[in-house]
Protein backbone atom coordinates (compact mmCIF):
# COMPACT_ATOMS: atom_id res chain seq x y z
CA UNK A 1 0.00 0.00 0.00
CA UNK A 2 2.92 2.79 0.99
CA UNK A 3 4.49 1.79 -2.18
CA UNK A 4 1.46 2.54 -4.43
CA UNK A 5 0.83 6.27 -2.03
CA UNK A 6 4.25 6.92 -2.78
CA UNK A 7 3.85 6.50 -6.44
CA UNK A 8 0.60 8.05 -6.92
CA UNK A 9 0.82 10.72 -4.63
CA UNK A 10 4.63 11.89 -4.87
CA UNK A 11 4.50 15.03 -3.12
CA UNK A 12 2.92 13.51 0.10
CA UNK A 13 4.34 12.77 3.48
CA UNK A 14 3.53 9.42 5.02
CA UNK A 15 3.56 8.11 8.21
CA UNK A 16 3.25 4.35 8.15
CA UNK A 17 1.85 2.89 11.64
CA UNK A 18 2.69 -1.10 11.72
CA UNK A 19 0.88 -2.32 14.84
CA UNK A 20 3.79 -5.36 14.75
CA UNK A 21 3.07 -5.94 18.69
CA UNK A 22 -0.12 -7.02 18.43
CA UNK A 23 -0.55 -8.25 14.64
CA UNK A 24 -2.32 -10.90 13.42
CA UNK A 25 -5.34 -8.62 14.01
CA UNK A 26 -6.96 -11.36 11.19
CA UNK A 27 -8.05 -14.57 14.04
CA UNK A 28 -8.89 -11.41 16.83
CA UNK A 29 -12.56 -10.28 17.79
CA UNK A 30 -14.36 -7.35 15.88
CA UNK A 31 -13.92 -5.27 19.11
CA UNK A 32 -10.26 -5.99 20.02
CA UNK A 33 -9.87 -5.05 16.68
CA UNK A 34 -11.96 -1.82 16.97
CA UNK A 35 -9.91 -0.74 20.07
CA UNK A 36 -6.73 -1.17 18.46
CA UNK A 37 -7.30 0.99 15.14
CA UNK A 38 -9.05 3.70 17.30
CA UNK A 39 -5.95 3.94 19.64
CA UNK A 40 -3.88 4.36 16.36
CA UNK A 41 -5.87 6.70 15.11
CA UNK A 42 -6.19 8.67 17.53
CA UNK A 43 -1.87 8.50 17.64
CA UNK A 44 -1.55 9.66 14.26
CA UNK A 45 -4.02 12.18 14.59
CA UNK A 46 -2.06 13.25 17.39
CA UNK A 47 0.94 13.98 14.92
CA UNK A 48 -1.84 16.25 12.77
CA UNK A 49 -2.07 14.16 9.73
CA UNK A 50 -4.80 14.98 7.42
CA UNK A 51 -6.31 11.92 6.86
CA UNK A 52 -5.82 8.10 7.46
CA UNK A 53 -5.81 5.27 5.44
CA UNK A 54 -6.90 1.54 7.00
CA UNK A 55 -4.30 -0.41 4.71
CA UNK A 56 -5.51 -3.90 6.55
CA UNK A 57 -8.59 -5.51 5.49
CA UNK A 58 -9.45 -6.85 8.49
CA UNK A 59 -9.10 -3.30 10.44
CA UNK A 60 -11.24 -2.13 7.56
CA UNK A 61 -13.61 -4.37 7.93
CA UNK A 62 -14.62 -4.19 11.75
CA UNK A 63 -13.59 -0.91 12.58
CA UNK A 64 -13.56 1.74 9.18
CA UNK A 65 -17.42 2.97 9.72
CA UNK A 66 -16.68 3.76 13.69
CA UNK A 67 -13.44 5.69 12.78
CA UNK A 68 -15.24 7.92 9.84
CA UNK A 69 -18.07 8.38 12.43
CA UNK A 70 -15.84 9.19 15.48
CA UNK A 71 -12.67 10.79 14.16
CA UNK A 72 -13.20 14.23 12.12
CA UNK A 73 -11.16 14.24 8.99
CA UNK A 74 -11.26 11.64 6.01
CA UNK A 75 -10.36 7.39 6.66
CA UNK A 76 -10.48 5.76 3.58
CA UNK A 77 -10.23 1.94 3.74
CA UNK A 78 -9.00 -0.66 1.38
CA UNK A 79 -12.58 -2.99 0.97
CA UNK A 80 -14.55 -0.65 -1.11
CA UNK A 81 -11.92 -0.21 -3.67
CA UNK A 82 -11.04 -3.39 -4.24
CA UNK A 83 -14.63 -4.84 -4.81
CA UNK A 84 -15.01 -1.94 -7.15
CA UNK A 85 -11.79 -2.92 -8.96
CA UNK A 86 -13.34 -6.34 -8.54
CA UNK A 87 -16.46 -5.12 -10.21
CA UNK A 88 -14.70 -3.26 -12.71
CA UNK A 89 -11.98 -6.52 -13.92
CA UNK A 90 -15.08 -9.27 -14.02
CA UNK A 91 -16.71 -10.70 -17.28
CA UNK A 92 -18.73 -13.51 -15.69
CA UNK A 93 -19.78 -11.83 -12.18
CA UNK A 94 -18.11 -14.86 -10.74
CA UNK A 95 -16.11 -13.64 -7.74
CA UNK A 96 -14.09 -14.89 -5.40
CA UNK A 97 -12.32 -13.31 -2.27
CA UNK A 98 -9.52 -14.22 -0.08
CA UNK A 99 -8.78 -12.69 3.10
CA UNK A 100 -8.09 -13.29 7.20
CA UNK A 101 -10.61 -15.87 9.05
CA UNK A 102 -11.79 -11.77 10.54
CA UNK A 103 -11.83 -9.88 6.76
CA UNK A 104 -14.27 -12.97 5.47
CA UNK A 105 -16.41 -14.01 8.69
CA UNK A 106 -17.21 -9.92 8.63
CA UNK A 107 -18.71 -10.46 4.93
CA UNK A 108 -17.38 -7.32 4.00
CA UNK A 109 -16.37 -7.84 0.68
CA UNK A 110 -19.60 -9.56 -0.13
CA UNK A 111 -21.44 -7.00 1.23
CA UNK A 112 -19.52 -4.23 -0.86
CA UNK A 113 -19.45 -6.00 -4.42
CA UNK A 114 -23.11 -7.04 -4.05
CA UNK A 115 -23.75 -3.02 -2.88
CA UNK A 116 -22.22 -2.19 -6.89
CA UNK A 117 -23.30 -5.29 -8.67
CA UNK A 118 -26.58 -7.32 -7.13
CA UNK A 119 -26.59 -10.17 -8.91
CA UNK A 120 -22.54 -11.01 -8.22
CA UNK A 121 -21.69 -14.66 -7.33
CA UNK A 122 -19.04 -14.59 -4.37
CA UNK A 123 -17.02 -17.00 -2.99
CA UNK A 124 -14.90 -16.24 0.30
CA UNK A 125 -12.28 -17.90 1.32
CA UNK A 126 -10.17 -17.74 4.76
CA UNK A 127 -6.10 -18.16 4.37
CA UNK A 128 -4.91 -18.14 7.38
CA UNK A 129 -1.54 -19.28 6.50
CA UNK A 130 -0.63 -17.34 4.08
CA UNK A 131 0.54 -14.57 6.41
CA UNK A 132 3.18 -16.39 8.42
CA UNK A 133 4.60 -17.85 4.67
CA UNK A 134 5.21 -14.57 3.46
CA UNK A 135 6.38 -13.15 6.92
CA UNK A 136 9.09 -16.28 6.33
CA UNK A 137 9.38 -15.31 3.04
CA UNK A 138 8.38 -18.60 1.46
CA UNK A 139 6.75 -17.30 -1.81
CA UNK A 140 7.62 -20.21 -3.76
CA UNK A 141 8.25 -23.19 -1.60
CA UNK A 142 6.89 -26.44 -1.34
CA UNK A 143 4.74 -25.99 1.27
CA UNK A 144 3.26 -22.86 0.25
CA UNK A 145 2.26 -24.01 -3.19
CA UNK A 146 0.55 -27.14 -1.37
CA UNK A 147 -1.68 -25.14 0.71
CA UNK A 148 -2.63 -22.57 -1.87
CA UNK A 149 -3.82 -25.51 -3.76
CA UNK A 150 -5.90 -26.56 -0.97
CA UNK A 151 -7.25 -22.86 -0.08
CA UNK A 152 -8.04 -22.14 -3.58
CA UNK A 153 -9.66 -25.57 -4.78
CA UNK A 154 -13.37 -23.95 -4.18
CA UNK A 155 -12.55 -21.23 -7.19
CA UNK A 156 -12.37 -23.36 -9.99
CA UNK A 157 -15.28 -25.53 -9.15
CA UNK A 158 -17.24 -21.97 -8.86
CA UNK A 159 -15.70 -20.87 -12.11
CA UNK A 160 -14.14 -17.86 -10.26
CA UNK A 161 -12.92 -15.00 -12.97
CA UNK A 162 -11.42 -12.52 -10.46
CA UNK A 163 -9.84 -12.96 -7.26
CA UNK A 164 -9.53 -10.50 -5.08
CA UNK A 165 -6.22 -10.67 -2.78
CA UNK A 166 -8.17 -9.71 0.60
CA UNK A 167 -4.85 -8.96 2.54
CA UNK A 168 -2.33 -6.50 2.26
CA UNK A 169 0.41 -9.50 2.45
CA UNK A 170 -1.12 -11.69 -0.40
CA UNK A 171 0.42 -9.73 -3.15
CA UNK A 172 3.55 -10.90 -2.68
CA UNK A 173 2.57 -14.26 -3.34
CA UNK A 174 1.08 -13.47 -6.90
CA UNK A 175 2.68 -15.45 -9.37
CA UNK A 176 1.82 -18.64 -7.39
CA UNK A 177 -1.67 -17.46 -6.63
CA UNK A 178 -1.58 -16.98 -10.81
CA UNK A 179 0.10 -20.43 -11.91
CA UNK A 180 -2.88 -22.15 -9.36
CA UNK A 181 -5.65 -20.28 -10.26
CA UNK A 182 -5.07 -19.81 -13.81
CA UNK A 183 -3.83 -16.99 -16.24
CA UNK A 184 -7.29 -16.23 -16.95
CA UNK A 185 -8.20 -15.47 -13.65
CA UNK A 186 -7.77 -11.82 -12.72
CA UNK A 187 -6.12 -11.36 -9.67
CA UNK A 188 -6.82 -7.91 -7.39
CA UNK A 189 -4.51 -5.91 -5.43
CA UNK A 190 -6.88 -2.97 -3.56
CA UNK A 191 -3.89 -1.01 -2.89
CA UNK A 192 -3.96 0.95 -6.91
CA UNK A 193 -7.51 1.16 -6.57
CA UNK A 194 -6.89 2.63 -2.45
CA UNK A 195 -4.41 5.07 -3.14
CA UNK A 196 -6.46 6.30 -6.50
CA UNK A 197 -9.43 6.74 -3.67
CA UNK A 198 -7.14 8.32 -1.63
CA UNK A 199 -5.97 10.79 -4.48
CA UNK A 200 -9.43 11.70 -5.43
CA UNK A 201 -10.53 12.51 -1.34
CA UNK A 202 -7.87 14.74 -1.21
CA UNK A 203 -8.15 16.19 -4.05
CA UNK A 204 -11.85 16.94 -3.54
CA UNK A 205 -11.11 18.48 -0.73
CA UNK A 206 -8.44 20.76 -1.12
CA UNK A 207 -6.08 18.73 0.84
CA UNK A 208 -2.99 17.88 -1.42
CA UNK A 209 0.26 19.06 -0.94
CA UNK A 210 1.75 21.55 -3.00
CA UNK A 211 3.78 19.81 -6.14
CA UNK A 212 7.47 20.16 -4.84
CA UNK A 213 7.04 19.67 -1.56
CA UNK A 214 8.81 16.72 -0.04
CA UNK A 215 7.50 13.37 -0.04
CA UNK A 216 9.32 12.54 3.07
CA UNK A 217 8.76 9.24 4.97
CA UNK A 218 7.85 8.16 8.68
CA UNK A 219 8.01 4.35 9.28
CA UNK A 220 6.35 3.49 12.82
CA UNK A 221 6.28 0.15 14.44
CA UNK A 222 4.87 -0.70 18.13
CA UNK A 223 7.37 -3.20 18.96
CA UNK A 224 10.43 -5.02 16.93
CA UNK A 225 11.60 -2.13 14.72
CA UNK A 226 14.69 -4.28 13.63
CA UNK A 227 12.11 -7.38 12.20
CA UNK A 228 9.72 -4.32 10.95
CA UNK A 229 12.75 -3.14 9.06
CA UNK A 230 13.44 -6.62 7.40
CA UNK A 231 9.86 -6.80 6.58
CA UNK A 232 9.43 -3.10 5.26
CA UNK A 233 12.48 -3.77 2.74
CA UNK A 234 10.25 -6.80 1.46
CA UNK A 235 7.64 -5.09 0.70
CA UNK A 236 8.37 -1.75 0.16
CA UNK A 237 11.29 -2.97 -2.37
CA UNK A 238 12.88 0.61 -1.31
CA UNK A 239 15.16 0.56 1.49
CA UNK A 240 13.69 2.35 5.10
CA UNK A 241 16.72 3.64 6.50
CA UNK A 242 14.83 3.78 10.41
CA UNK A 243 11.84 2.82 12.00
CA UNK A 244 10.40 4.54 15.15
CA UNK A 245 9.47 2.50 18.20
CA UNK A 246 6.25 3.77 19.60
CA UNK A 247 4.08 1.59 22.14
CA UNK A 248 0.04 1.82 22.72
CA UNK A 249 -2.47 0.16 24.76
Amino acid sequence: MVRELVHQLPHERIIYFGDTARVPYGPKSPDTVQRYSREIAAWLISQQVKAIVVACNTATAHALEILQREFPLPVIGVVQPGARAAVDATRTSHIGVIGTAGTVASGAYERAIHAIQRDAHVVAQACPLFVPLVEEGWLDSEATRIIAREYLRPFASNHVDTLVLGCTHYPLLKPLLSEIVGRDVRLIDSAAETAAETRRVLESRQLTAPPGSAGTHRFVASDAPDHFLRQGRRFLGTTIDEVEKVTLG
